[in-house]
């Protein structure tokens, strides 16, 4: 059956275990954090399929919809998980950890990442800070049965936990819109590292180095962790949330692919704030497929059909809002710039708020 063993050693073949994180990765047994029936698992019913799942690369979700009762047949949302461990190792990297850190988690899940950090710098330099009481309790005893005796905290991520600062580390893992003051205040000179993005493209991490509170950093990688859950995108099926209402129709000569392109993503998405999009594949063999764009505050929605070989293709909009019309702007808007890639943007942080920049500190481009 697979093991611990196995986990470490399909790590360090696709080289994303590094040296100094090698002991404690063997250390700690995943299985000590995964409960015994996750989505897609049961020990009970398949236990070598579950240790398959267990000692994977793979997430392991551990709760839907909160935890709330969840009706057969109802959309599942994803609000906690294991997160996959090289990805776990990809945020540490750049975390940049040394041995006597502090460090300030927010979103403490399952407790894997805390038991990591406790086995590499000492349980009493780690504090994690988990918003739901029942994820935080099963942490708890999950970290007690691995060993560890961190200290974990139920309350807002987004205040941080001041008992403890000041930290010389930040760690969050899950996705945040902005940079909580609080974080500046509680590591006034160290690192912080988040997921960070807004409902339109959130594959980002912001890496930020902080000196007397002000913070300054880059966006890098292609994380996709659960939000931040004061501040969610939205979520749903379609057919939960288009009702065959007739909106205003025209077209463009704009191939809606390009539109979700990272990079223009991105840029998109520091003005286009409260957008979610998805890309849905005509079920035939045509190669048609439908781009939707709904608000977050399920208002108003956009279609752009994609045909191959058109030179345009029809839009459809609905609501107080015209979504295709902001998506359409934000991607001119980018041309205009020269079309420039992610790595050249970076994101300052203060006092005063947040603000994105590119190629230098005073060429703001968004959020200010």
């Amino acid at each position: 059956m697979a093991g611990q063993r196995q986990l470490v050693e399909w790590l360090e073949s696709q080289g994303v275990l590094p040296r100094e994180w090698r002991h404690t990765v063997a250390a700690v047994d995943r299985a000590l954090f995964i409960p015994e029936v996750f989505e897609g698992g049961d020990i009970i019913a398949d236990p070598e399929a579950w240790a398959r799942s267990v000692y994977s690369d793979v997430p392991v979700v551990t709760q839907v919809n909160d935890g709330q009762e969840t009706p057969e047949g109802a959309f599942r949302l994803s609000t906690s998980s294991s997160s996959m461990p090289s990805i776990m190792l990809e945020m540490l990297g750049l975390l940049g950890v040394c041995d006597g850190n502090t460090v300030l988690e927010i979103g403490t899940g399952t407790g894997y990442n805390a038991a990591w950090l406790s086995h590499r710098l000492g349980e009493r330099n780690v504090f994690s800070v988990e918003v739901d009481p029942v994820v935080a309790t099963l942490a708890r005893r999950n970290l007690k049965h691995s060993g560890f005796r961190p200290t974990v905290v139920v309350g807002d991520g987004r205040n941080g936990h001041p008992e403890g600062a000041p930290y010389d580390r930040v760690i969050c893992t899950c996705t945040m819109r902005e940079i909580p003051r609080a974080w500046l205040e509680q590591c006034p000179s160290g690192r912080i590292v988040t997921p960070w993005g807004s409902s339109f493209f959130s594959g980002s991490y912001a890496t930020l180095d902080v000196v007397d509170g002000d913070a300054q950093g880059a966006f890098s990688g292609y994380p996709a962790f659960m939000w931040d859950r004061s501040h969610r995108a939205g979520a749903g099926r379609i057919s939960e949330l288009y009702h065959h209402e007739k909106g205003v129709k025209g077209t463009t000569d704009i191939a809606p692919q390009n539109v979700i392109q990272d990079d223009p993503a991105f840029f998109t998405s520091l003005t286009v704030t409260d957008v979610w999009y998805r890309w849905c594949d005509a079920d035939d063999d045509s190669g048609e497929a439908t781009l939707w764009f709904f608000a977050d505050d399920q208002k108003s929605w956009a279609t752009v059909e994609y045909v191959p070989s058109a030179e345009t293709y029809e839009v459809e909009q609905y609501g107080p809002r015209s979504l295709w019309d902001e998506v359409r702007s934000a991607f001119l808007g980018w041309h205009a710039l020269g079309k420039p890639e992610r790595s050249r943007f970076g994101l300052s942080a203060d006092r005063d708020g947040q603000r994105v920049w590119l190629d230098e500190p005073h060429r703001l481009v968004g959020l200010k």
